[in-house]
C-alpha cells in the first residue's frame, strides 16, 4: 500500500505516524514516539535539536524497517523558532525557545518606532513576544554574530527538512507565523526586513504546502534505510496548519469554527482572504496561512500549557498524576475562579501552582486548595476565554459560527469539551485527536495524486 509519513514535532512530544490509504480509507499507524524538551542554559532556554533530529532518523529507521512502501515524508511543527546555517550548510547556533526571556519588552519598544496599526494592515499576525520579528529583533540589537555569519534562516520544519534533503526554501504556513510576511501578498515583507536592518538574504524562497522539497540525501538514505527517491514534502507545516486542514467540510448554510486544543489553544475559522482591520488587531486576531493559500484567521490563547506544568510538578512531588484521576476529581470539585489564562505570569514561571495561588490572592479570587479544584480552576477559566474568543470572531464575519470543531490532543478532555459547549451555546465537535498527523498525510496525498479532495478521505482507522 502507498504510505506517507508525517514526522510531527509537539512542545512536549514527537512521534512519525504513517498514513496508508486503501481507497477512501485512511489506516494511521504510531511508528515512534520521543521526548521533547526545553534546556535552560546560561541566559536562555534551548530546544535540543541535534537530539530531535536523530530521533526523527530513529523514528525513520524503524519504519523502514516495518517495510511500508513509503511515498514521501511530511514535516510539522510548533510555529515561530528557527535556525540560522551558514554558507557551508552548518547550523549556525543552537535553537532558541519561544519561552526564552530575551524578547520580554521588544514589542513595546519595537513600536515605539513604527505604527502598530500599520504594521498590522501589512502582516495581519497578532503582536506577541515570542514572535520570530522579535527573536530577530533582539538579535540585531544585541549584535548577535549569527545574524553577520548566517546565510539563510530556516523555521524549524525547513530546518529538519533541509538536513534531510539539502535544500534550503521557507514553507508559507510556518512562514506566516513569524509576523514578516505580507498578509495579502503571501510573500516576505521586504519594507520591514530592511526597516530592521536584517540581512535581506536570510528570508528565501517560500513555497506552498503541496511542494516537493526535495529528496533525501544519500547519507540520510543510508543511515535510515530508506530509498534516496523518497521525496520530503512541504504541508501544513505549522502543526496548526496541518490540523485545520484535517477538519471535515461544514455542511452548507453552517460556519464552522476550529479550535486546536494542545499547549496552545488556536481558536479561529479559515477565509480566503485576511482580515486587517483595525477591529481584528484591537481583538488579538492573526492572519496566519493556511494549506491551498487560504487564511487562518485566529487567536492563539494559552492553552493546556498551564495544566501541563502543574501536572509536571505534581509528579515531581510524587502525587497522582494519572489524568483520568484528575479529570475525574476536577468533575467532583467546586469553585468559581477565573484566571486569565493570556497572562504573562503564566507563560514560564518556576512553580505553576504558586504562580495559580498568587494570582487569585492578588485578584480577590477563591484560591484553589486540591488538585481537582486547581484544574477545574483551569478548565473554566479555557472554557470561558474560548466564549470571549467565539464572540469577538462573530464580530468580525457576516453570519455568526454555528459549530466548533475541538482537535489535536486537547480534545480528548471531555470536561474541558462540556465547560466550552456550555459557555459557547452552540454545539461543540470533538476529533479528529490525530488531526495534525491525518492534515499533514492528506496534503502529501494530494501532492502524489492518490486523492483529489481531502474529502475523499471517508473512513480514519
Amino acid at each position: 500500500m502507498n504510505t506517507y509519513l508525517a514526522v510531527d514535532f509537539g512542545g512536549g512530544s514527537g512521534r512519525v505516524m504513517a498514513g496508508t490509504i486503501d481507497g477512501k480509507r485512511l489506516k494511521l499507524e504510531e511508528v515512534y514516539r520521543f521526548p521533547n524538551r526545553q534546556i535552560r542554559m546560561g541566559n536562555h532556554i534551548y530546544w535540543d535539536f541535534l537530539a530531535l533530529f536523530e530521533e526523527m532518523k530513529n523514528g525513520l529507521r524503524l519504519a523502514a524497517r516495518m517495510g511500508y512502501a513509503i511515498k514521501s515524508i511530511g514535516i510539522d511543527t510548533w510555529g515561530v523558532d528557527f535556525g540560522l546555517i551558514d554558507k557551508n550548510g552548518n547550523l549556525s547556533g543552537n535553537t532558541v525557545c519561544y519561552r526564552d526571556p530575551r524578547t520580554n519588552g521588544l514589542p513595546e519598544e519595537l513600536f515605539g518606532q513604527i505604527d502598530a496599526s500599520c504594521h498590522y494592515v501589512e502582516t495581519g499576525i497578532q503582536v506577541m513576544p515570542i514572535n520570530t520579528l522579535f527573536q530577530l529583533y533582539s538579535m540585531k540589537k544585541n549584535g548577535d554574530v549569527q545574524l553577520e555569519s548566517a546565510d539563510k534562516l530556516l523555521f524549524m520544519p525547513d530546518l529538519f527538512s533541509f538536513f534531510l534533503t539539502g535544500v534550503a526554501n521557507n514553507e508559507y504556513c510556518i512562514a506566516s507565523t513569524s509576523e514578516m510576511l505580507d498578509a495579502r501578498k503571501r510573500t516576505w515583507n521586504v519594507a520591514l526586513i530592511e526597516r530592521l536592518g536584517l540581512p535581506e538574504h536570510l528570508f528565501g524562497e517560500i513555497v506552498m504546502p503541496g511542494t516537493s522539497r526535495g529528496k533525501l540525501k544519500h547519507d540520510i538514505a543510508e543511515e535510515t534505510g530508506l530509498d534516496e527517491s523518497i521525496d520530503v514534502i512541504a504541508v501544513g507545516s505549522h502543526d496548526t496548519a496541518s490540523a485545520v486542514f484535517a477538519v471535515p467540510t461544514a455542511a452548507a448554510n453552517s460556519r464552522k469554527a476550529f479550535l486546536s486544543s494542545g499547549t496552545w489553544s488556536l481558536l479561529g475559522i479559515e477565509l480566503d482572504e485576511p482580515i486587517l482591520t483595525e477591529e481584528a488587531r484591537l481583538a488579538g486576531f492573526t492572519n496566519e496561512g493556511g494549506v491551498g493559500g487560504k487564511i487562518r484567521f485566529l487567536q492563539n490563547i494559552t492553552g493546556l500549557w498551564i495544566l501541563q506544568r502543574l501536572i509536571a510538578q505534581w509528579k515531581e512531588r510524587g502525587e497522582d498524576t494519572d489524568y483520568e484521576t484528575l479529570i475525574a476529581a476536577a468533575e467532583k470539585a467546586e469553585i468559581d475562579s477565573i484566571i486569565n489564562v493570556d497572562d504573562e505570569v503564566f507563560q514560564s514561571p518556576l512553580d505553576m501552582e504558586k504562580t495559580i495561588s498568587d494570582y487569585c490572592c492578588g485578584h480577590q479570587l477563591t484560591v484553589p486548595q486540591t488538585c481537582g479544584e486547581y484544574v477545574l480552576c483551569i478548565l473554566k477559566s479555557l472554557a470561558q476565554r474560548y466564549k470571549q474568543g467565539v464572540e469577538q470572531l462573530n464580530s468580525l464575519l457576516p453570519s455568526p459560527v454555528t459549530q466548533l470543531h475541538i482537535i489535536g490532543g486537547g480534545c480528548r478532555n471531555r470536561l474541558l469539551n462540556r465547560l466550552t459547549e456550555e459557555a459557547l451555546g452552540i454545539p461543540v465537535y470533538a476529533g479528529p485527536v490525530e488531526a495534525t498527523a491525518i492534515g499533514n498525510i492528506l496534503v502529501q496525498a494530494l501532492a502524489k495524486g492518490d486523492i483529489k479532495t481531502r474529502d475523499e478521505i471517508t473512513e480514519i482507522i
